[in-house]
């Protein structure tokens, strides 16, 4: 048998469980907390340890609010997307309730018409997305109980001071726009609908259509007015509403038309009010006559069993109501179309494209077309249409017009920059070689930038942005530069934030031989050709291709290296000009001095060598260099030939002397006789080529040695300091 546990053994357990993720102090206070009481006391409610002064350690409100994490900030982006999805529910809510007007109909008989009250069908679509809607709003009101607001007292400097206090929150909350929210959020037309209209027996169908509208009309108001502070909080965190221009005008359109709708509908439900009445006149006349019985009742198509046939068979209500006889005296007004086109007695789908139409037609034309009869209700809508058309073609259209335009007017102002751009080179009488060369860079640069000032826009940003978005945009252009690719991240970071865009156009010269240097560039797309002469030199020229990943301008970073470099700029040695349209990036000189700076402290002997080796002054130099020392080689050599050419030829001279003075002594034999005749020739031989030694080591002499200085060595050392 096992020993049952006592209640303290399983209090304690259950508090080690309870509290073992705690901190210590949180332990202590736990635990004196859960701890039952002795002596049969009661349990304390609440347990705050105080330090050795008396001051709380755990301040009330901030450590046992379980609810202080679900507070939301109004500028975050969850609220930013809450607010966009209520305002796209918003206007879906706007869309469905005016459908409820769609439900009664007429009914056309034989000799009888009736109204019928509700389309079931119908009914039951509409008030599914209805009270998904309603769901939503509910939603909107718990949400804007947990949304900190922004302390007016703090609004000094800056975006304010947050408030969190969630009993403060929902103070303010409830004295502004609760009872808005509320009135918005209940689900009235569903009640009418399905719990009111069946219950009332015997109603009148034009008592249940003028409730139905009265209703929808009270809680259509605060829903089309919770869209106005709900765009103002989306243009207050964000800007806009939208995010392009043409969602801004497509937005405008849709609250066109959704006004459009609003009208086409109540235009639907007053037609049906309006044959309700004249029948209900006629209805009246009928009963002051003699033996005449007719009920409102026979109106409504749900007691059409009870219609007295003798009433039917004799009346004439329907008769002289009947709005395509022009004989009757009864004037249906704006009314009679729809009535004698049938559109309240179709199905659903037309009957609502025809009151659209109708709606948006006279919105648009200000009600301008409408026939009104002196029906007070009747004027009162047309009034109410021409007033709707004229601020809705005022704000809404508006501002479409204003969204449209933004979309071109970047496009108007490169136009106009243009149009002036024409008339200044047609007054200053350019030549035509200019005006082509100021065409072509005005239509490449709109083509690459399309108008927009990126300089201006990144010098908007903080320092710290504007470094982020220099090394995404220029980073992985500038390591395709052989150069830069040697270097540590943190130079390359110096050089991203300094390097400014450059575009060129074909044709035009970067820089000319002798110019001060005021940049250098780095070629990204294009082809640049770079030649000198050497100062002026008569005879000399060197010309080069440069392509992406190439430079220029490098005297400029041979003075920048200097330690105490002087405040002219060099002077360029070869002349740049662009063989195509160039995209580059250029590192003006006072941005170069900064980062030499820190390029004197990278001791890299690689770095001196991968310039030098990319340097196409260093390479031509070099290439005059070895071409020196090839032709002072061959000088040599030709002068080592001469003098062997010479040394030889004497010794011939010398030997064919000999041979004379033994032929002067006595004849020798047949075969000696032939050898001075080949030694003279040998010797005939040397002498031609002593001759042409000395032709050779003359034009050799003739010849300059190319007198090309050796460029100026970049100081990669570090200081004597650091």
């Amino acid at each position: 048998m096992f020993a049952p546990r006592r209640v303290d053994d399983e209090m304690e357990l259950w508090m080690e469980r309870t509290v073992r993720f705690y901190p210590d102090e949180k332990k202590i206070l736990a635990k004196s907390a859960l701890l039952p009481p002795k002596n049969g006391g009661s349990l304390p409610t609440k347990v705050i340890p105080t330090n050795t002064a008396g001051s709380k350690v755990f301040p009330e409100g901030n450590v046992l609010d379980p609810w202080q994490k679900w507070t939301l900030d109004p500028g975050s982006d969850i609220m930013v997307k809450w607010n966009r999805i209520f305002l796209i529910t918003s206007l879906v809510a706007l869309f469905i309730d005016p459908l409820y007007f769609y439900l009664p109909s007429i009914h056309n008989g034989d000799t009888l018409s009736c109204v019928k009250k509700m389309d079931w069908g119908l009914c039951v679509a509409v008030t599914v997305f209805r009270s998904l809607a309603d769901i939503v709003y509910v939603l909107h009101i718990v949400i804007k109980f947990r949304t900190a607001f922004i302390a007016p007292s703090s609004r000094v400097f800056g975006r304010g001071e947050l408030v969190n206090d969630h009993k403060q929150i929902a103070k303010r909350y409830l004295k502004s726009d609760f009872f808005i929210d509320l009135a918005a959020a209940l689900p009235l037309p569903q009640i009418v609908v399905w719990s009111v209209i069946p219950v009332v027996k015997h109603s009148n169908p034009q008592h249940n259509n003028n409730t139905l509208a009265l209703i929808i009309l009270f809680q259509y108001i605060p829903r089309l007015y919770l869209i106005f502070p709900l765009s103002y909080q989306i243009i207050k965190a964000t800007g806009v509403v939208t995010k392009t221009a043409w969602a801004g005008a497509a937005y405008n359109l849709l609250l066109y038309m959704i006004a459009s709708h609003v009208i086409g509908a109540a235009y639907y439900l007053l037609t049906i009010d309006r044959q309700t009445t004249c029948w209900k006149l006629e209805c009246a006349k009928e009963n002051g006559t003699i033996g005449a019985k007719c009920d409102m009742k026979f109106l409504d198509c749900d007691f059409s069993s009870d219609i007295d046939q003798k009433w039917a068979n004799s009346t004439a209500v329907f008769a002289n109501c009947n709005a395509s006889d022009d004989n009757i005296n009864f004037n249906f007004g704006i009314y009679e179309n729809a009535l004698t086109t049938g559109a309240v007695a179709t199905d659903f789908v037309r009957k609502y494209f025809y009151s659209l139409w109708w709606g948006l037609q006279n919105l648009s034309t200000f009600g301008q077309g409408l026939q009104s009869s002196t029906f007070i209700g009747e004027t009162s809508f047309c009034i109410l249409i021409a007033i709707l058309g004229l601020v809705l073609f005022a704000h809404l259209i508006g501002n479409m017009q204003t969204y449209l335009q933004s979309v071109t007017v970047r496009l108007e102002e490169w136009r106009l920059k243009r149009r002036d751009t024409e008339q200044w080179m047609k007054h200053r009488q350019l030549p035509h070689e200019l005006k082509e060369r100021v065409r072509r860079f005005v239509q490449y640069k709109w083509f690459a930038t399309r108008g927009v000032d990126e300089e201006a826009i990144l010098q908007a940003l903080p320092a710290d942005l504007r470094r982020d978005i220099q090394r995404h945009l220029c980073l992985d252009l500038v390591r395709r530069v052989p150069f830069f690719s040697q270097m540590d991240d943190q130079l390359l970071d110096a050089i991203c934030e300094r390097l400014v865009s450059s575009l060129s156009t074909e044709g035009t010269y970067i820089v000319r031989e002798g110019d001060p240097v005021t940049e250098m560039l780095f070629v990204i797309r294009g082809r640049l050709e770079s030649s000198t002469t050497n100062g002026g030199r008569t005879g000399f020229f060197n010309s080069i291709t440069l392509r992406p990943g190439d430079f220029c301008g490098e005297e400029l970073l041979s003075w920048a290296l200097v330690p105490k470099s002087t405040a002219n700029l060099p002077s360029s040695t070869r002349t740049v000009r662009t063989l195509v349209e160039v995209e580059a990036f250029a590192l003006k000189a006072e941005d170069l001095k900064f980062v030499a700076n820190q390029f004197r402290r990278l001791h890299s002997k690689k770095l001196q060598h991968t310039f030098r080796l990319y340097s196409h002054h260093w390479r031509n130099w070099a290439a005059c260099f070895i071409q020196a020392a090839w032709r002072r080689y061959k000088r040599r050599k030709i002068s080592k030939s001469f003098s062997l050419s010479e040394s030889f030829s004497s010794r011939a001279e010398s030997q064919a002397t000999q041979e004379s003075e033994q032929e002067e002594d006595g004849s020798p034999s047949s075969a000696e006789s032939s050898q001075p005749k080949q030694k003279i020739r040998a010797m005939m031989l040397a002498s031609k080529f002593a001759a042409y030694g000395r032709k050779g080591a003359q034009k050799s002499k003739a010849i300059d040695l190319p007198k090309l200085k050796k460029p100026d060595e970049p100081d990669f050392s570090a200081d004597s300091f650091d």
